[in-house]
């Protein structure tokens, strides 16, 4: 379970006179996140939603409030005063960079993040880049043996539809082939959590689709078996996120803050020309055209 608590991320930022300005990407964000769950974030440009997925990802330290997942802390908040910033200090001061890295470095939390660039090695084959992110998460007295790794690949590689395709690199694979590497990569460490900024929208419409069915079945796969995967999705695209999930967070304008909460109480699986699910994207297009024009065509 993912439990964010009041979190708000600040910036300082220098504008062109040289002088110290303020930016509130994040105001006061409280959200609970069951196992098992699809949650998209949704809302305009600038309003927060990326800052607050590397939040939860442990990319970013918050300015205030802090996330938990499974009741563990994953970062602190920053430091704003110098007594808070000597209580960290003393908090965090190890003996040697080797054993901070030991000890404070370490993943503490099972999250895979899936970026818009596909970010995946192109000078290693889809198998290759599957079994490197294995060898990184299983190093030490566990590590899987290469063939243990070589099989959990292929086995994740097929989940996608990659199975024929392994020994070719990225650059021989499409947009939404890659974008399905990336999405074998991060289910292959078998992670709790799978953060994903707008994973879908560098593919055109019909691939985008069919992208979108391929993560709804390999998710319901992870529900019948020992990790029920929770996905948290930003994007931009209203449809997506009333197919895709179990609740819509609806973020307001900048500073980013909770708009409103949809739930998405439709059985799976779902029809994208269903009337409830219309009647939903109609309803929070209503509360963006609110936002941005003071007006709007439907009683929200």
């Amino acid at each position: 379970m993912i439990e964010a608590k009041s979190i708000t991320k600040f910036f300082s930022v220098v504008n062109e006179k040289g002088l110290a300005e303020g930016l509130t990407a994040v105001l006061n964000v409280s959200l609970t996140i069951p196992d098992g769950k699809i949650v998209s974030l949704l809302g305009p440009s600038g309003c927060g939603k990326s800052t607050f997925l590397e939040i939860l990802a442990g990319l970013q330290a918050p300015t205030d409030g802090e996330i938990h997942i499974d009741g563990k802390l994953v970062l602190e908040p920053l430091p704003s005063t110098r007594k808070e910033m000597e209580a960290y200090k003393r908090r965090y001061r190890f003996i040697s960079p080797l054993a901070n890295g030991v000890f404070r470095d370490r993943p503490k939390h099972d999250i895979a993040m899936i970026f818009q660039d596909y970010a995946v090695f192109p000078w290693m084959t889809a198998l290759q880049n599957i079994n490197f992110a294995l060898k990184l998460r299983n190093a030490g007295a566990g590590k899987m043996a290469r063939a243990a790794r070589n099989e959990r690949a292929r086995y994740y590689l097929n989940q996608v539809g990659l199975g024929e395709q392994e020994n070719k690199y990225p650059s021989q694979l499409s947009g939404g082939m890659r974008q399905r590497l990336a999405l074998a990569r991060a289910l292959s460490v078998e992670p709790k959590i799978i953060l994903m900024d707008e994973p879908f929208a560098a593919v055109d419409a019909l691939t985008r689709e069919k992208l979108q069915d391929d993560l709804l079945k390999i998710w319901e796969k992870t529900r019948e078996g020992s990790f029920p995967v929770i996905i948290v999705m930003v994007t931009h695209d209203t449809a997506e996120a009333v197919y895709l999930s179990d609740e819509v967070i609806v973020f307001s304008p900048s500073p980013g803050s909770i708009r409103n909460r949809i739930p998405i109480d439709i059985k799976r699986p779902r029809a994208r020309s269903d009337p409830e699910i219309i009647d939903i994207q109609e309803r929070i297009f209503a509360m963006f055209q609110y936002d941005l024009n003071q007006e709007s065509d439907y009683s929200i």
